[in-house]
């Protein structure tokens, strides 16, 4: 049975003011105390998913989904889940490879097309050599009515460069070096290797495109995190790329 207090906060989900500040309260938390960032986080990606597809009894897809916050998250919501990743280290996070997870790569989802009611992923695509591919393999797998959400890291945001942040506003590269030199290390992620800059205008050129075409509805793009009256943002080039933080893209397939 679903949990009920989940099933609470999905049916109240409103991207207010209040849910922003709450989710900038618990993204301070990430590296001391990971538990409470993304199990927020997961809390409020379901209630945010939600408002667009009926996730009891869906067959869900995460592509890279990662340690398993998501996973209770969701089928707490009475989905049907199915996690993706190519990073066994990610996928043990939190134990043991939880049944349902399949190890695997985004470009190249091993699923056959149109088989999934919800395609989902969150904070991935900056992480691919080939962003744009692995939204192209998300569609494919979706069944006609099925929704594809999809919602990654602007490289121009304030959090563009992970924890290589704010230097990577001088070069993704640049600031890798500064890092290495600082801590001693190479940063978990690695510009040029597993982070790429990802902008808003690279994804609303894609999302209008794949419009275009004959297989899929775009349903909407939004800053994620920000208050429903901050929506506008989108629209406006240059400004989007400093103050969107996150992008999500939301198609319908036909």
């Amino acid at each position: 049975m679903p949990d009920e207090s989940l099933s609470v906060t999905r049916a109240a989900w409103r991207a207010t003011l209040g849910r922003s500040v709450r989710l900038l309260d618990d993204f301070r938390y990430e590296q001391p105390d990971p538990d409470r960032f993304y199990r927020a986080l997961a809390a409020d990606s379901v209630g945010q998913l939600a408002t667009y597809a009926d996730l009891d009894g869906a067959v869900l897809l995460d592509v890279g989904g990662g340690p398993g916050y998501f996973r209770d998250a969701f089928r707490a919501a009475g989905a049907t889940y199915w996690a993706l990743d190519a990073d066994v280290g990610e996928l043990s996070g939190l134990g043991g490879i939880a049944a349902g997870t399949v190890v695997g790569s985004g470009l190249q989802l091993p699923f056959r097309d149109g088989c999934l009611d919800v395609c989902y992923s969150s904070n991935v695509l900056e992480h691919v050599p080939d962003p744009w591919r692995m939204a192209e393999e998300m569609v494919r797998v979706t069944r006609p009515g099925g929704l594809v959400f999809l919602s990654y890291t602007v490289w121009w945001g304030p959090w563009g460069g992970h924890e290589t942040a704010p230097w990577h506003f001088l070069g993704g590269a640049r600031a890798r070096r500064r890092y290495r030199r600082k801590h001693g290390r190479e940063p978990k992620n690695r510009f040029g290797e597993s982070l790429f800059a990802v902008t808003v205008a690279a994804g609303v050129r894609w999302a209008r495109a794949r419009a275009r075409a004959d297989d899929v509805d775009l349903v909407d793009l939004v800053p994620r995190y920000h208050p429903w009256w901050a929506h506008w943002l989108v629209r406006v080039p240059v400004l989007r790329e400093l103050v969107t933080w996150n992008l999500v893209i939301v198609l319908r397939k036909r």
